[in-house]
């Protein structure tokens, strides 16, 4: 599990499966690590190369001072692949993962065979969410968040059956560095793809989940659109829909990437 050092930040990464295939380079949403994607490896490194990573203020990798933007995540993703000498690779990326994937198909399409974004919008029009959390996270912490998320990533009936994978999730969100989480979610405020996602050429999916109240489907609809040649998918499931429709999550994956 090496440590990327990009411009003094550290990053941690994660690499499994063979060195004969093709790489999948798999991206978390807002207050995950790159543990989300558990229940997708063993199919995943059945077919890929698997690279994970901990994006920053995240996981085990570094904090520098904010604010963030997409244009700082995708070079720090473009800075991964140089480090470990891969020219391509297919994406997946769910929720801010979603976001860095649009970046990359306007901005470093020479480094990505296909997309799936999943479970994930293109512009916030209203900053105001955007700003009373940053202020309630300053305030309260993490701490003060954990419970509302949990209902906004998953609908009611997996909290009630799934305690375990629940409690996972909060220990997750939990372990993320305040000062990197808000300046992620300075980055989410700020993002604006309206103008470059008509221009990404890349083989693109787009996985919504039906029930999600944080990228409700319109944003998916919307990405799907106007990405020429799109393919949507639907899911039955709320925000972090790897985790709560594992199976259907990882088949749809497979199936668009062949």
């Amino acid at each position: 599990m090496p440590m990327i050092d990009v411009e003094g930040c550290p990053l941690n990464v994660q690499i499994e499966g063979r060195d004969d295939v093709p790489v999948l380079m798999l991206s978390n949403s807002l207050g995950t690590n790159l543990h989300m994607w558990d229940d997708q490896m063993p199919e995943f490194t059945r077919h890929f190369r698997v690279v994970r990573y901990d994006r920053r203020g995240h996981g085990k990798s570094g904090a520098s001072k904010g604010p963030y933007s997409f244009e700082r995540f995708g070079r720090d993703i473009v800075a991964i692949l140089d480090g470990l000498k891969i020219k391509k690779m297919n994406w997946c990326g769910l929720s801010m993962g979603g976001m860095d994937g649009q970046w990359l198909g306007a901005n470093a399409a020479d480094r990505v065979e296909k997309l799936v974004l999943a479970n994930t919008n293109f512009y916030y029009a209203d900053k105001g969410p955007w700003a009373d959390r940053i202020k309630f996270v300053r305030e309260k912490g993490l701490e003060g968040l954990v419970g509302p998320n949990m209902e906004r990533w998953f609908t009611k009936g997996f909290i009630e059956r799934a305690p375990q994978q629940i409690a996972r999730m909060k220990e997750m969100f939990l372990g993320s560095n305040r000062e990197g989480y808000i300046a992620c979610v300075e980055a989410i405020r700020d993002m604006d793809f309206r103008a470059s996602n008509p221009k990404v050429t890349t083989p693109t999916l787009v996985i919504v989940g039906a029930q999600d109240p944080a990228t409700p489907p319109a944003a998916g609809e919307a990405i799907a659109k106007a990405i020429k040649g799109a393919k949507l998918v639907a899911l039955d499931a709320a925000h972090i829909s790897n985790v709560e429709q594992p199976q259907a999550f990882t088949k749809a994956v497979l199936d668009f990437l062949g």
